[in-house]
């Protein structure tokens, strides 16, 4: 293998932007295959189309309706992403859906639970095209990034391919099938199986991008292509090497070499190392992957949660005659992994541990349609109050998730599965037959994203006595384990367990499935990892999920030196897995489903944060819950001053500080310390049973003497008018960027009016409605209407920008209250 090679010292070269950028001040519309787009300043001919506009939409099965001559006139028009079972109205208890034969004694109530309350069935996607000329004599595929939860594709009424788990993609080659001067059809089934078919609320329908991808017919690179590592060599002084393998198919004659140029480009786009690699083409191998040579990076920026500095390798395949014939490009960052039972992980040398959350992949009122903007204000929110971990609990999240965290610094632990049973993947197609597919899908999309730091292949394995071969997954694990360091040896790989032993938790020795992972993750059971450490001095460890119920002593209480850290479970409200109707999902968390705080947000931020936190906190009522077989007591918590005079309340006060003096309308009731000794009160003071009065309640903490951090809070009058708060002022005219408004109802002063529970109707122009939401999990309301009622003073309204730019109004109305009406713009993209 000849190489030759170049060094750049920051000469600014031409490069074309990925299309989508990651900055705080640019737009978050994300997806891998628009990192992959040509970017050299030798032509390409591959290109990316997003085809997400257009679609038309029917709800229900329909015999035919893949056929070209098919009437879809009648059908509801829709743009991607779309999840048709958000739509759907509340099937409440005793009302009928349809069965699961092989389960006739499940009970309809405790199935539709966990799914959210909503009907399972069949969507059709149509989408009518006619193909770019330009096309002609190309190779052309379709590339879906998921269908949920099943899904099958036809174009031009041919089966072109499907998905039996649709937390993954596929692509299907329609350059024969394809029509050219004429309409063509590309339709898709999409089924939500039945109720029992997931633990949770999954959505359905074409929930994530669907793009059109071309590229030369005989000399290309394959679908996820390029593996990128970066590696340390032990003398400290030496470079780091970015080290690169690419798979490329080949079937052009005559050819004996394939010339293979790559480049790394920083994040300013400018060019700081090439080279170009002469290969041996062996004609009876048409696809192959190619390792390519090193790549010394002198005085590389690493990549950090503090310092998110990425990369992007551009790799450039040639024909015989020079010409380009294809080129990708991948985004990574340069850092450097470790492990120990000594001290748990270590990020480019230092200590850091996981602060978490193991949540489900939708997105509150948006159900499982992947906006990156809706992605995005999550991370934001998780990260601004010190969370810098992911668990994607229990499956693979959008690519989109993905390339957020590479560029804020919020590290994931990858999830492929939940349960190793077909009822938990798709239900249609045996899990045995799945999963060598499924892994390299995964994790050749995956496995260049800085962000993951180890490879989780499932989740509470021990509760269910069916897993295949017998042998609590010991088996299943070795034979998944190979195939996945095919495709990535550069992580830990470790599965979810819960309980902990195999059955009991007076099981005196783990399961034996903790034996065989390279970490052991425990769900809740953090008590057991002194002792489970102390028998095996080996064994790593991770609380893959734990309480919020218990947030401060399940942190507190580990070894934080030795362990890699923990993810709180449900730690953003969910819809599905509900305590039972009329509650729609998940209430536990410390985020409401509309993403307004409760108060005991500001204890995770007071242990996570280094910045000064206190916070008032009201409990007004407890109910006790048992949960995957542990006790907890679920608190209602508030943290506003507007209540009945004369009512006796229990305060507890969030802080980091060393202590916290509480003043009441202008008096001290006094000052007490923050007991840092004991855990389950460390970061919680607590004044108990004192009367309300109306007037004003603040909360002054001090650290050292000095006074670092305050909070205040009204008593708010009458509402007499509605507010409008967007989230930003101007979003991009790209049909999917999101604006995220919150409406409150305020009193004279401009203070939010808890009381207040109006319903609020909305009008928009220049954009759409995309959906309403408040934080109330016991509303009957529906999320795609254009009103919402009042929850503790405020709800939601995101709205969805064109494609054109345009000025946004957006009028809110509630009897009594004065109209709001806000004014924005969204700019071409």
């Amino acid at each position: 293998m000849l190489m030759k090679m170049k060094l750049f010292a920051g000469a600014l070269l031409l490069s074309l932007s990925s299309g989508y950028l990651f900055a705080s001040d640019m737009s978050l519309q994300a997806s891998q295959a628009s990192l992959n787009l040509a970017a050299s300043a030798d032509a390409s001919p591959r290109q990316s189309v997003l085809f997400n506009f257009g679609w038309k939409f029917h709800a229900g099965d329909l015999q035919g309706a893949e056929a070209v001559s098919f009437d879809d006139g009648g059908w509801r028009a829709v743009d991607l992403p779309h999840d048709y079972q958000i739509e759907q109205p509340w099937v409440t208890p005793g009302q009928d859906e349809r069965p699961d034969t092989s389960d006739p004694g499940a009970n309809i109530k405790s199935l539709l639970s966990p799914r959210g309350f909503k009907e399972m069935g069949i969507g059709w996607y149509r989408k009518t095209f006619t193909p770019d000329e330009a096309w002609r004599g190309k190779r052309v595929l379709v590339d879906f990034e998921g269908i949920l939860y099943v899904g099958d594709a036809y174009l031009n009424g041919h089966f072109i391919g499907k998905t039996d788990y649709g937390y993954l993609g596929f692509e299907a080659d329609i350059s024969k099938l394809l029509r050219w001067g004429e309409p063509n059809v590309l339709a898709v089934r999409a089924d939500s199986r039945a109720a029992n078919n997931s633990r949770w609320y999954t959505g359905a329908g074409l929930y994530r991008d669907v793009h059109i991808v071309v590229t030369d017919p005989a000399l290309f690179f394959t679908r996820h292509p390029l593996r990128i590592t970066t590696a340390f060599p032990d003398d400290a002084a030496a470079a780091p090497l970015v080290r690169l393998a690419a798979e490329i198919a080949c079937s052009e004659r005559g050819l004996r070499n394939l010339s293979i140029t790559t480049r790394i480009l920083d994040r300013e786009g400018r060019c700081v190392a090439e080279q170009t690699t002469e290969a041996p083409f062996r004609g009876n191998q048409k696809t192959r992957e190619y390792e390519l040579p090193a790549i010394s990076l002198p005085d590389a920026h690493l990549w950090d949660v503090d310092d998110p500095y990425l990369y992007t390798a551009e790799v450039t395949v040639r024909h015989a005659d020079g010409a380009v014939a294809d080129c990708v490009r991948s985004r990574f960052g340069v850092r450097r992994l470790e492990f120990s039972p000594a001290f748990g992980l270590k990020l480019n040398g230092r200590k850091v541990i996981l602060k978490g959350i193991a949540n489900h992949h939708t997105l509150g009122a948006l159900g499982a349609a992947a906006y990156p903007r809706a992605i995005e204000k999550r991370l934001r929110l998780l990260k601004d109050f010190g969370f810098n971990h992911i668990r994607t609990s229990h499956n693979p999240y959008s690519e989109s998730l993905l390339d957020l965290c590479d560029s804020l610094g919020i590290l994931v632990v990858d999830e492929l599965y939940d349960k190793w049973l077909t009822q938990y993947c798709g239900g249609r197609t045996p899990w045995t037959e799945l999963w060598q597919h499924d892994i390299p899908e995964w994790i050749t999309r995956d496995r260049n994203h800085p962000s993951i730091v180890f490879w989780s292949l499932g989740n509470e394995l021990q509760t269910y006595w069916n897993i295949p071969y017998a042998d609590w997954g010991v088996t299943p694990y070795r034979m998944m384990k190979p195939l996945l360091r095919r495709y990535d040896d550069s992580r830990l790989l470790t599965v979810a367990m819960h309980p902990r032993g195999r059955s009991q938790e007076t099981d005196s020795l783990p399961a034996p499935l903790v034996m065989e992972t390279d970490i052991a993750a425990y769900n809740y059971r953090y008590m057991y990892f002194p002792g489970d450490g102390r028998k095996f001095p080996w064994m790593m460890f991770y609380q893959s999920e734990a309480t919020t119920a218990a947030m401060g002593p399940n942190y507190f209480e580990m070894d934080l030196d030795k362990v890699i850290g923990l993810a709180y479970w449900g730690a953003i409200d969910y819809l599905g897995e509900s305590q039972g109707w009329p509650a729609k999902g998940w209430a536990q968390g410390v985020f409401y489903i509309d993403l307004t705080t409760k108060p005991n947000a500001y204890l995770a931020k007071s242990i996570f944060s280094d910045e000064p936190v206190v916070h008032l906190c009201f409990q007004e009522q407890s109910q006790d819950i048992e949960w995957n077989g542990v006790r907890q007591r679920i608190r209602r918590l508030t943290d506003h001053w507007t209540r009945t005079a004369g009512e006796e309340l229990n305060l507890t006060v969030y802080t980091n500080a060393d202590e916290v003096e509480l003043i009441l309308n202008g008096r001290s009731l006094g000052t007490k310390r923050n007991d840092r000794a004991n855990a389950k009160a460390r970061n919680q003071i607590r004044w108990d049973k004192f009367t309300y009065e109306p007037g004003y309640i603040e909360a002054v903490a001090r650290t050292g003497g000095k006074v670092v951090a305050r909070h205040r809070v009204e008593t708010a009058g009458k509402a007499v008018a509605l507010r409008l708060v967007p989230d930003q002022q101007t979003w991009r005219a790209d049909g999917i960027d999101l604006q995220h408004v919150r409406v409150e109802a305020v009193d004279r002063k401009g203070r939010r009016v808890p009381a207040a529970n109006d319903d609020v109707q909305f009008s928009v122009t220049g954009a759409t409605l995309a959906a309403v939401s408040s934080g109330d999990h016991y509303s009957d309301e529906l999320t795609q209407v254009d009103h919402r009622r009042l929850y503790e003073g405020q709800c939601l309204a995101i709205l969805r920008a064109t494609c054109q730019p345009s000025e946004v109004v957006l009028t809110a109305t509630a009897p009594g209250l004065k109209t709001a009406k806000l004014k924005l713009r969204n700019v071409a993209p």
